[in-house]
């Protein structure tokens, strides 16, 4: 029985993993710090680490270098709940096995973990720093062969600053605003990259020494939110079978960076307008109160100002937040910017699935720059590691593109109306409108009846122009 060591923060995490990898056979441990793993791993020995990138004591390529030095044979996959593929590269580089993002879709993670220890089965009469070896020679070869790449990725930053207008601009607020204590509210489109943004200020910070935690408002429970925030006390509600510190705890010293932040409740509202004021919380449940020092960066696509007017966000904790504000442009404005992307995304591809992609055809390039992009930069790596799977050349061609890029136009045009996908488009927007109508324009509960998420929602009232 394959043994596999689970390290997330998340007690639920570890507990649904737990819980799905048993039934599939797996022996499970789980740890919820770095140090906790450490010291398992210390004690025992297993077939397989699964770790989040972020942990209160630890970066993800923190802990796997403390990991790979207790035990270089160890194989390690990381969890993370944002797309930074310079992450990626760097712990791929430094010995991970591969990456995976959340949300977790467990037959995709039952794949990759039977894969991983079926090869290291396969390869155990080979000697690990030789595998390790293969790998940075693999990294090397499609460095040296690609027309896209510009130098390794250790040489680079893990932020890319573009070479647009819109994109120095940005760069240039970053710079100014991250050595201050300043609040910043970093806003637009859906996979514009507003956490790689803050992940830059706090990196050129006075506390880049300190964690950077970030929280997904629009993924919180209502009723947890405020655990996940101030931690709670033993007993505080079902469920509470030990005391928590919440994430401002962990943030103590450095940047927390909440994404999605209109998606608060206004009881939550309150709370985090106190910390900001009086640099103190209480835990839920709990009657002490807990200092901390915390820089708080948020990020939102909403327009918070008509949540203001709406009733619907706390205007003092609006201005509270707003003592800078950065916006970032659509990717469809920064056509400059493009060919950067397709080559960092092409680069973390080809390590990831072992193949030597040397950049787009011109065709392609066209196709792209036309495109509207919805989904912003994540859509663009999406569609560029599918593209890198299929090729069977060593150029991405139009064979590998998904239909709706390859038949897209940049405009809304009566001809698109009149095609088959323009005719779904405008079904799909009558559809939305009708929810909204059905539930008094909360988007919440029309996202839950169109079964999609409310990012996704909000993504294609913008493309759609509602």
């Amino acid at each position: 029985m394959s043994k596999i060591l689970v390290v997330d923060d998340e007690i639920e995490i570890c507990l649904i993993l737990d819980k799905f990898l048993s039934k599939k056979g797996f022996q499970v441990v789980t740890a919820h710090t770095g140090n906790d793993a450490l010291a398992k791993l210390k004690n025992d020995t297993f077939d397989l680490i699964i770790s989040d990138f972020r942990l209160p004591d630890f970066s993800g390529l923190e802990l796997l270098k403390e990991i790979k030095a207790i035990r270089q044979e160890n194989k390690v996959i990381i969890i993370t709940g944002y797309s930074d593929i310079r992450m990626a590269v760097e712990v791929i580089k430094y010995g991970a096995i591969d990456y995976i993002t959340k949300p977790l879709y467990p037959e995709e993670l039952l794949s990759l973990i039977n894969n991983t220890i079926a090869a290291g089965a396969e390869s155990s009469s080979k000697s690990l720093p030789s595998e390790n070896t293969n790998v940075h020679q693999l990294a090397s070869k499609n460095q040296k062969t690609s027309t896209h790449t510009k130098s390794t990725p250790q040489q680079r930053k893990d932020y890319i600053i573009g070479k647009s207008k819109p994109s120095r601009a940005i760069q240039q607020n970053v710079e100014i605003v991250a050595p201050t204590p300043m609040s910043v509210i970093i806003t637009g489109e859906t996979g514009t990259g507003k956490e790689y943004v803050a992940q830059e200020i706090h990196r050129l910070s006075k506390r880049n020494n300190g964690p950077f935690v970030a929280i997904d408002c629009g993924a919180l429970p209502k009723d947890l939110a405020a655990s996940e925030f101030f931690g709670h006390e033993k007993g505080a509600f079902t469920g509470a079978l030990r005391e928590k510190d919440g994430k401002f705890k962990y943030a103590d010293g450095g940047t927390l960076f909440l994404d999605e932040i209109g998606n608060l409740s206004y009881e939550v509202q309150m709370k985090l307008l106190r910390v900001l004021q009086e640099r103190k919380f209480t835990r839920v449940g709990g009657n002490k109160d807990i200092s901390v020092d915390v820089r708080l960066l948020v990020a939102t696509n909403e327009d918070l100002k008509k949540s203001v007017e709406d009733g619907d966000f706390r205007e003092d904790l609006y201005y509270r937040l707003n003592e800078f504000s950065i916006e970032l442009n659509p990717i469809r404005s920064r056509n400059e910017d493009l060919e950067e992307f397709i080559e960092s995304f092409i680069e973390l591809a080809n390590v990831q699935l072992d193949k030597n992609i040397k950049g787009v055809d011109a065709e392609v390039l066209e196709k792209f720059k036309s495109y509207n992009w919805p989904g912003n930069l994540r859509e663009l790596r999406n569609v560029i590691k599918r593209s890198v799977l299929l090729s069977k050349n060593d150029v991405i061609d139009l064979s590998t593109l998904p239909e709706e890029i390859v038949y897209s136009s940049n405009t809304r045009s009566e001809s698109n109306l009149n095609s088959l996908k323009g005719v779904a488009n405008e079904a799909e927007r009558e559809r939305i409108l009708k929810v909204l109508t059905q539930t008094g324009n909360n988007k919440s509960k029309a996202a839950k009846i169109l079964n999609i998420d409310r990012k996704t929602l909000y993504n294609k009232l913008k493309n759609y122009d509602l």
